[in-house]
């Protein structure tokens, strides 16, 4: 399969996903503003959320994906069908207990990730029963990573990729045509996510029944996989979610900041995560099945430059969309959610929170692409002591920028933090001979700089005033915003193209 082809595929399913996202957003924002309630859904939201990055897309998947893709190149097709029974099972009973112990603790969450809270015994009280209803979305979600796992392991990526639409389509259902049935309106986002995580499930297990890999119930917690897999997932929590755990520690300290403090970063990391999602979490996805069959072969000399590869299609991407979201942040956020009860103050402070996450930007796309490198080979020591080191310098930077930036230092310490994750993966990387950059890196680089600052002052001066943008209504914003992007993509495309780039210049093959 052509990996190029294969990015396009998931990238495509992956923007439908981010749309729809926006959409979604855009109703939470004009039906329920910024404030009391949509601070206490975005923490009961968030803790769940972030164990499903953690654990369920994080850890798990970097631990079984590699441990499958060698029982499916070594083992036989017999030894590869036990080995995704045991699994399944075992984490079925783990899924069961876990969401039991999280709905009956959900008090004590709550109390502990967002102690701010509790000063107000209403907001409090709503966060909680909001987060006994969004819990169980563990359970559905984890499946849901197992079955994606199964699917890229067999190069079928479209519809692990195309499931979180649902989701999404789940809120904006939920938000158009329920919220009046709720007391208060706002709870019907916690039933919402209950029932995207149902609808995500059910869509994933007829494609594993098509390549005769739906799980049957085999309990066996000693089988050798499920033992080098568990053995696998404590320390990678660490070594491929340090942002998501920075994330929730936020969350902590936005708790005490000014209300709606939680909301305005929730808006921007909705806004940073689209292209996040586009390319780091695409582009790990497509990267580690092929990494885990060189390893596998040993084949280091393709190991390297597949890394090398993954290295400038990031930067090649990546990059401009850093720049634009930072140049077009107000344009982006009055246009997509001031509206109703998101008023211009709100659109200011989110946008104070999407500029600081801009700056680290290439950073968390780059930790996406990094740590497989070492979770492919089944290391993760070295990606733990790093997201360690990491955590630890980012409350640093936590408590250096709350003070003077309140809720943008925060996210400016998230980025800040991505960026040293990603340096010291790739310091290692290059340490240990893993991965050996290929010629013309220097002049590669330099074009791409070049063209993204053509491509901001273009979208700089295009922008024009900052109260046009607050003032203007959807009808006359939504063009102006799609020129404004189009824009820009023709300014960076068009540079590149007169500097010598080629797509064909970036075709590769999966490994067979």
């Amino acid at each position: 399969m052509n990996l190029l082809r294969a990015l396009a595929t998931i990238s495509s399913m992956t923007l439908l996903s981010r749309v729809f996202g926006l959409v979604r957003d855009f109703f939470i924002a004009r039906v329920f503003g910024a404030g009391l309630a949509t601070d206490a859904f975005f923490v009961a939201f968030r803790i769940p959320n972030l164990l499903r990055r953690l654990f369920a897309e994080g850890a798990f998947s970097q631990a079984f994906v590699p441990i499958l893709g060698e029982y499916r190149n070594r083992q036989s097709p017999e030894e590869t069908r036990a080995l995704v029974d045991c699994v399944a099972s075992v984490l079925f009973i783990a899924l069961v207990v876990a969401a039991v112990l999280g709905v009956a603790a959900a008090p004590l969450i709550v109390y502990v990730t967002a102690p701010g809270f509790a000063a107000d015994p209403g907001k409090f009280a709503l966060t909680v029963a909001m987060l006994r209803i969004t819990f169980p979305y563990i359970f559905f979600i984890s499946l849901v990573a197992f079955a994606a796992g199964i699917l890229n392991t067999w190069s079928r990526f479209a519809i692990p990729a195309f499931t979180p639409v649902l989701l999404n389509v789940s809120f904006i259902v939920a938000a158009a045509f329920f919220a009046d049935h709720f007391h208060p309106p706002a709870l019907v986002l916690a039933w919402a996510v209950f029932g995207g995580g149902v609808l995500q499930l059910a869509l994933q297990l007829p494609a594993l029944g098509r390549l005769g890999m739906r799980p049957r119930w085999r309990f066996n917690p000693r089988h050798p996989g499920v033992s080098r897999i568990l053995k696998l997932m404590g320390p990678a929590v660490f070594g491929v979610s340090i942002s998501q755990i920075s994330l929730l520690i936020n969350t902590i300290f936005a708790s005490f900041l000014a209300a709606g403090s939680v909301s305005w970063l929730y808006y921007a990391d909705r806004l940073m995560e689209f292209p996040a999602g586009l390319l780091g979490v695409a582009l790990g996805t497509i990267l580690l099945p092929s990494l885990s069959k060189y390893h596998a072969v040993a084949d280091s000399d393709q190991y390297a430059k597949l890394l090398d590869w993954g290295l400038r299609v990031t930067l090649l991407l990546a990059v401009p969309a850093a720049v634009a979201l930072g140049v077009i942040a107000l344009p982006l956020i009055s246009t997509l959610f001031h509206y109703g009860r998101f008023t211009a103050a709100d659109a200011w402070m989110t946008r104070q929170a999407l500029v600081a996450y801009s700056v680290g930007l290439v950073g968390m796309i780059l930790v996406k692409i990094l740590a497989p490198g070492f979770y492919a080979r089944q290391n993760v020591v070295t990606p733990v002591k790093i997201g360690v080191t990491t955590l630890v310098v980012t409350q640093a930077m936590n408590l250096a920028f709350i003070g003077p930036l309140k809720h943008a230092g925060l996210a400016l310490a998230i980025g800040l933090g991505a960026c040293l994750n990603a340096g010291l993966l790739y310091r290692y990387l290059r340490l240990h001979g893993i991965y050996r950059p290929q010629p013309g890196w220097a002049a590669f680089a330099v074009k791409v700089l070049f063209a993204a600052a053509l491509m901001a002052a273009a979208l700089h001066f295009a922008a024009g005033e900052a109260q046009w943008w607050l003032g203007a209504g959807w009808r006359s914003k939504v063009p102006a915003l799609a020129g404004l992007v189009l824009g820009g993509a023709a300014v960076y495309g068009a540079c590149l193209l007169a500097l010598g780039f080629r797509v064909r210049d970036f075709s590769r093959r999966s490994a067979e």
